[in-house]
């Protein structure tokens, strides 16, 4: 006979010893690689603040581990998406609020963000978080308010959730060539699992989101006979960030740290004036005028 209780325990004990490594795990993949190429963001971040509307989707090109790992398999510069839900004065709903007081402690005149993020779930933070990253806005174009409040209430529905790191494992594996991974192991993804998960990937939920309204991210078209065209819903595990930059029912908003607001002002940008070639940051060079300096005559 087993001793239910001490089984109990070991397990409980090995429970907080996996939990203790993912925590390692996590940390290490969230920790930011930093580099002089990253000291100036591309990104006005006070203008985009401004420009920011309730249910906008965030796009942000990641330094960390992890978004290098994200960069790779997707092929795109945009590792992560968030959901501007504004500030809590605007949200309408009562028992939303109260959903956004249970899980964010900060300053909540701050404009906020529902996101799911590796090792934390699905959390709310202050946009302000991305202050020095690169970022784009997403608008869903001509999304009703009514709608536009379902995606965002959808959204604070599923905070606490886990983050679902076998999810973003499957589509690692889904996306690498058939010459490296034979198909029946490229992934479970098309897998219908009975019941709602309680997983999330930031893209993922946020594709959930707007598809509980109905509203198009990158559905798969199908002409019929009559010449009429017919959408279909595309499986949203397979949704990445860079979906919604591509979606052609998205107005994508930028806001460069140096703007060309007026017509040829690119013409008073403040280029050098050395003629200075450079391959990336650190690394250029003044090209030889001629053949035969190019040879060292």
């Amino acid at each position: 006979m087993y001793d239910i209780e001490k089984l109990a325990d070991q397990v409980l004990d090995f429970m907080k010893i996996f939990q203790w490594v993912f925590e390692k795990i996590a940390n290490g993949l969230n920790k930011k690689i930093e580099g002089k190429s990253y000291h100036i963001p591309l990104t006005d971040f006070d203008r985009l603040s401004e420009e920011l509307r309730l249910g906008d989707v965030l796009l942000v090109e990641g330094r960390t581990r992890i978004s290098k790992y994200i960069k790779s398999i997707t092929y795109s510069p945009w590792t992560h998406s968030a959901l501007y839900i504004g500030r809590i004065d605007d949200i309408a709903d009562g028992s939303l609020k109260n959903k956004i007081a249970e899980h964010y402690t900060g300053d909540l005149r701050q404009q906020l963000i529902v996101e799911a993020m590796l090792g934390e779930g699905t959390i709310i933070r202050p946009v302000s978080k991305y202050e020095t990253d690169h970022l784009r806005i997403c608008r869903p174009r001509g999304i009703s308010k009514d709608d536009r409040n379902k995606v965002i209430a959808y959204a604070l529905t599923h905070l606490g959730y886990d983050y679902d790191l076998r999810h973003l494992v499957d589509l690692a594996r889904f996306l690498l060539p058939l010459s490296i991974i034979s198909k029946r192991w490229r992934s479970t993804l098309f897998n219908h699992n009975p019941g709602e998960s309680t997983k999330n990937m930031c893209s993922y939920m946020l594709g959930e989101a707007f598809s509980s309204v109905s509203f198009p991210i990158m559905p798969i078209a199908e002409k019929l006979e009559n010449g009429q065209y017919k959408l279909f819903k595309r499986n949203m595990k397979l949704l990445t960030p860079k979906d919604f930059d591509y979606s052609p029912y998205f107005d994508i908003i930028k806001y460069p740290y140096i703007g060309l607001d007026e017509v040829a002002a690119y013409r008073s940008l403040p280029w050098d004036t050395e003629g200075m070639i450079c391959n990336a940051e650190g690394d250029c060079f003044v090209p030889p005028k001629n053949i035969e300096e190019d040879k060292g005559v």
